[in-house]
């Protein structure tokens, strides 16, 4: 399968590029910046495009089974709650440029702030509540509620478009490199009930969920959500 990774420098991007090589799939791996292609490329193919507009995000899914979008705003969290507009604006560039590539997948690891801790209820419609795990759990300010607030804007993207996509909350609070375990849970659009001694998942396993859900297909034109 022809999988393209948007972000690929990322921590999750390239754990979603070494997890899709590891299965054998031909991995194309997208960078603004092509200063950033690394020298020792893995066996995967390096495009250089910013999907953040109309050309590049053409540029992007061009010639590719499956898109997984796994950017960022990056820079320091500042410069992320600074730049949280990319995150909807390459949304709806991907979905555009998707129209002229209706068979192509679009996969979209997004954030957990748009789970529900009940039916139709946000995590992040709690604004005192949700500013405590920000500051607390996640040890951001308060302003990062504006990161919080456009990745939930994708997710809305996504459900409004007919394109064939999945879009992926990680349960967890943080999500950082560890143990390829292979093993998680699986939830919908709630968020998963906290387990005793269960942590934040790895960014191995997020790609394991990631390919698991390329390879078979379960939530198409569905958001789904994982964890330990």
């Amino acid at each position: 399968m022809d999988i393209g990774v948007l972000g690929a420098t990322g921590l999750i991007g390239r754990a979603v590029v070494a997890e899709g090589l590891r299965r054998g799939h031909r991995v194309t791996a997208v960078t603004r910046d092509a200063a950033r292609v690394p020298a020792d490329r893995g066996g995967a193919t390096w495009r250089v495009a910013d999907a953040g507009d109309a050309e590049g995000a053409a540029r992007a899914v061009a010639g590719l089974d499956v898109v997984v979008n796994a950017i960022a705003p990056g820079g320091d969290i500042p410069d992320q709650i600074a730049h949280a507009h990319v995150l909807p604006d390459t949304a709806r560039a991907l979905l555009k440029a998707l129209e002229r590539h209706p068979a192509t997948r679009l996969v979209v690891i997004g954030g957990g702030g748009s789970l529900e801790s009940a039916p139709g209820v946000r995590l992040l419609d709690d604004e005192e509540g949700f500013a405590r795990v920000l500051t607390d759990v996640l040890h951001v300010p308060a302003a990062y509620r504006a990161v919080v607030l456009a990745h939930a804007e994708v997710l809305d993207l996504c459900r409004l478009s007919d394109r064939n996509w999945t879009y992926l909350s990680p349960s967890a609070g943080r999500i950082e490199p560890g143990e390829r375990t292979g093993r998680y849970r699986v939830g919908g659009d709630q968020a998963l009930p906290p387990l005793e001694g269960a942590g934040d998942i790895s960014t191995q396993d997020l790609a394991v969920a990631v390919l698991d859900e390329i390879e078979t297909p379960r939530h198409v034109q569905r958001r789904f959500t994982v964890g330990y």
